[in-house]
């Protein structure tokens, strides 16, 4: 089974970073988006428009999804879905995202969403950093590592077990 990459890329500001990670190993990447956007012409790395609608990309990407894929995203019930579905989740700041810290950032966005919903909260997120990008290309390096000394591990289909 080889990894592939999901982007949820309408509003994602590292897509240059997945390219180059992807590159690096040998990856697929499937960018997931509602409207046309410019992609490298690379056979791994390829544009899949869904239609417009509220959670059409989320809802594409949980069908396709797989155990040992990984995800990029900020959307984080996208996030949680797709770890229920056995994927790794990285979010664009390098964060990842897993079964031990998704409860909490579910609890966090709702607040802050209701926050904003009583106009408490006017602003969003920060613009993403230089280090916001280092830490994210450090973060899927190693992400892609630990899936890959997992399936180095783990015995293989037919052979004898001791």
């Amino acid at each position: 089974m080889k990894t592939q990459i999901f982007v949820d890329a309408d509003a994602c500001p590292v897509k240059q970073e997945v390219y180059r990670v992807a590159r690096r190993y040998d990856l697929e990447v499937t960018l997931v988006a509602n409207a046309w956007m410019r992609v490298p012409a690379e056979a791994r790395i390829r544009l899949q428009l869904v239609e417009d609608g509220p959670d059409a990309a989320d809802d594409w990407i949980v069908d396709q999804i797989q155990a040992d894929d990984i995800l990029i995203t900020a959307d984080i019930p996208l996030a949680s879905r797709s770890l229920k579905k056995g994927a790794y989740v990285l979010g664009s700041t390098g964060k990842p995202f897993t079964d031990d810290n998704i409860g909490q950032a579910l609890a966090t966005r709702n607040l802050l969403s209701d926050l904003r919903d009583a106009g408490a909260v006017t602003g969003g997120p920060r613009p993403i950093q230089k280090r916001d990008r280092s830490r994210f290309l450090q973060s899927l390096d190693e992400m892609i590592q630990a899936i890959r000394r997992k399936h180095a591990s783990a015995p293989r289909e037919g052979a004898e077990s001791p």
